[in-house]
């Protein structure tokens, strides 16, 4: 099994999380994905059910025939209207745009940011409108498959962690419990979020 060492480091480090795991399904290491490819995506998804991002996502593709793949300079050449008209709203239209710019410039080469820590990552990527903490550290985590991430402001994993763990505090006091108890998981966090998310299903 791919993550045994993994998994043998969080069971033992914090027994509640192994019971957890113990439980669940085995998740297993990804394929890196185009990181490009996966900010836009990331885009389209905020804010809107899964089957919408789909829907949208699909029409996207459709303007960049016949691969479907949206080269910088193709996205960047389109207009707001022929954004708009695919389903995406204003200021989505320009956070692609500006993803599509950064990329041209050079700004999303994959050997320099896997190279970087998590901070540095995030604030490299938060340098583009649109694109957040939250997204960024989704990128690490799925995109990149990146080990040792931990995203305390993510929902599911606040929500799975207060079951787990009884916790009664809200907002940054939640939060700073939350990265005290991760502590525990380093260096294989992300692997401990995805079964934290699993545990909701």
């Amino acid at each position: 099994m791919l993550n045994q060492a993994a998994i043998e480091h969080l069971s033992t480090a914090d027994p509640l999380l192994g019971g957890v795991i113990a439980k669940g399904r085995e998740i297993p290491p990804r394929p890196h994905e185009d990181l490009y490819l996966a900010l836009l995506r990331a885009i389209v998804s905020q804010q809107i059910s899964t089957k919408a991002a789909a829907a949208i996502w699909k029409r996207f593709q459709s303007l960049f025939p016949p691969e479907g793949y949206p080269e910088p300079r193709e996205v960047l050449a389109l207009t707001e209207d022929e954004l708009r008209a695919v389903g995406l709203s204003r200021q989505k239209a320009g956070y692609l745009k500006a993803i599509a710019e950064y990329n041209e410039r050079g700004l999303l080469d994959y050997e320099h940011l896997t190279s970087l820590s998590e901070e540095a990552f995030t604030q490299h990527l938060t340098a583009i409108k649109g694109v957040g903490r939250w997204t960024a550290q989704m990128l690490q985590m799925f995109a990149l498959d990146q080990p040792d991430v931990f995203s305390e402001g993510d929902l599911g994993v606040q929500n799975a962690m207060r079951r787990l763990y009884g916790l009664e505090e809200t907002g940054r006091a939640l939060q700073k419990r939350m990265l005290v108890i991760a502590e525990a998981w380093r260096p294989y966090r992300t692997l401990a979020c995805k079964y934290l998310w699993q545990s909701l299903d």
